[in-house]
């Protein structure tokens, strides 16, 4: 049996951490294990998350659980279980008459989540891109049209 060094260590904890992010099972199930599939749907969370943060963020507290439900429904179906419940929490402050400070203590929740699960997702599409070469795009001619 091999000893791992320390950087080794902390590199596997790592990428067992970043993946455990996502739920790889429930992703895997939600695509029917369509890699292509999973990457748009990953990249689409990415973009989704900071169009939600923009909308949520100086929002009246029905305005930001409005677009804050829409991102819970959306952690959910790739299984990022942190940004849904941080999702949730917000929705349920934001409903409910708990104050600002409560209010912005659960948005910045959510925005470590999701800053957690973005980076998650890069890594798990950088490892995408090192394994697979993209195929290059036919030029088109316009004066052909």
């Amino acid at each position: 049996m091999t000893a791992m060094t320390a950087p080794s260590a902390l590199s596997a904890a790592g990428s067992d951490r970043q993946r455990a992010v996502i739920d790889d099972d429930h992703l895997s199930r939600m695509t029917l294990g369509d890699r292509r599939l999973e990457r748009e749907v990953l990249e689409i969370f990415v973009r989704q998350t900071v169009i939600m943060l923009e909308r949520i963020a100086g929002a009246e507290p029905a305005l930001a659980a409005a677009a804050v439900h829409t991102l819970t429904g959306s952690a959910r179906g790739i299984g990022a279980w942190r940004v849904a419940r941080a999702a949730e929490q917000l929705e349920r402050i934001a409903n409910g008459k708990s104050g600002a400070a409560a209010l912005d203590e659960a948005v910045e929740e959510l925005k470590c989540a999701t800053v957690e699960a973005s980076a998650a997702i890069a890594a798990r599409l950088g490892d995408v891109l090192r394994g697979h070469r993209p195929r290059p795009r036919p030029k088109l001619d316009l004066g052909e049209l």
